[in-house]
């Protein structure tokens, strides 16, 4: 058995990146002119979907220059790998609805086909299944294009806004304010029994709308003024009515839907005291063993009735951490 705490065995699948990110070169118009036409652009329509390969390990971007001569004003800048700039535009092309997402994707959303043949999926449907560098370009994409599309007049007068600094910011058209991308923090955090060093069993619940049988452990928001312990003890004891103690860092992530950073913790909690489900919040919540969930994991994340968080999600990372402990 293991004396050391749990850590998170893997990063989480949002947060892998493998391109360079220069605000500085957000202002140069005449720099950015440049890196369109040599850039790649990932395509994002309204639903959050993109087009990507068969099996969705990688994205399947655009020539920038064959989609526009000149840098349109919608264009967001993703970052660079070496000499390649990577872009994000909005996209409108006709779909057939329905596609079903590649085997291992988080099964929950299904995608479209373009006229193209191309198969477009959202960032939960399989984040996990793409590499670093297309995980990156796309969980940025879909950050800035639920931002923009929540965006567009000035929090201070009202005035519609435009886009500058290549998609990084808004300008107001009546008193001139700027605006930058919004992050909502949110912890979410793995309970477990205190039993030893890591447990021997955790805490997850289930809220009324998620499918039958799929729990997951507690997250909520931060609220203005709270730390990020405080809000972890405010939000279980919420949910599930326990208190918890021993609240640790675990790592974070970022979760565009539509504007969320997860930062994730563990803590401990009593499993003798009595779980009080908050009303129309959670509708149930139980204690698993390790067992329970290491058994369900091997199986894909499906296993008697119970179903796991989706390997987009950072629970999907801390449950693994935490079962492969003890």
């Amino acid at each position: 058995m293991t004396t050391e705490p749990f850590q998170l065995t893997e990063l989480p699948v949002l947060s892998r990146s493998a391109v360079t990110r220069d605000e500085l070169i957000r202002k140069d118009e005449g720099a950015l002119d440049a890196l369109w036409q040599a850039g790649l652009v990932v395509l994002v329509d309204d639903l959050g979907r993109t087009p990507v390969t068969e099996d969705a390990t990688a994205l399947l971007p655009r020539r920038a220059r064959e989609l526009s001569a000149t840098r349109p004003t919608e264009a967001r800048l993703l970052g660079q790998d070496g000499d390649t700039a990577y872009w994000s535009v909005p996209a409108d092309e006709p779909m057939r609805e329905g596609a079903v997402a590649p085997p291992n994707a988080w099964g929950l959303w299904t995608g479209a086909v373009s006229e193209a043949g191309e198969h477009w999926h959202d960032l939960r449907a399989v984040g996990a299944l793409l590499d670093d560098a297309s995980a990156g370009l796309f969980t940025t994409a879909a950050g800035l294009a639920n931002w923009h599309a929540r965006a567009r007049f000035c929090a201070n007068c009202g005035s519609p806004v435009r886009a500058v600094a290549a998609g990084w910011a808004t300008h107001c058209t009546g008193c001139g304010r700027e605006e930058y991308p919004r992050t909502d923090p949110a912890v979410i955090c793995l309970v477990h029994d205190g039993r030893g060093v890591n447990g021997e069993s955790v805490l997850l619940a289930r809220q009324p709308v998620w499918p039958e049988g799929r729990f997951s452990v507690l997250a909520g928001f931060v609220e203005t003024g709270e730390s990020l312990e405080a809000c972890v003890e405010r939000e279980v004891a919420e949910e599930v009515g326990v208190r918890v103690a021993d609240v640790r860092y675990l790592g974070s992530q970022p979760w565009p839907f539509p504007r969320s950073i997860m930062i994730g913790f563990t803590a401990t909690a009593d499993p003798t005291a009595p779980l009080v489900p908050a009303d129309g919040e959670i509708e149930q919540a139980r204690w698993f063993s390790r067992e329970t969930v290491r058994a369900t994991l091997a199986a894909g994340g499906a296993l008697d009735g119970l179903f796991l968080p989706g390997t987009t999600s950072i629970a999907s990372r801390m449950l693994t951490g935490w079962a492969a402990a003890g």
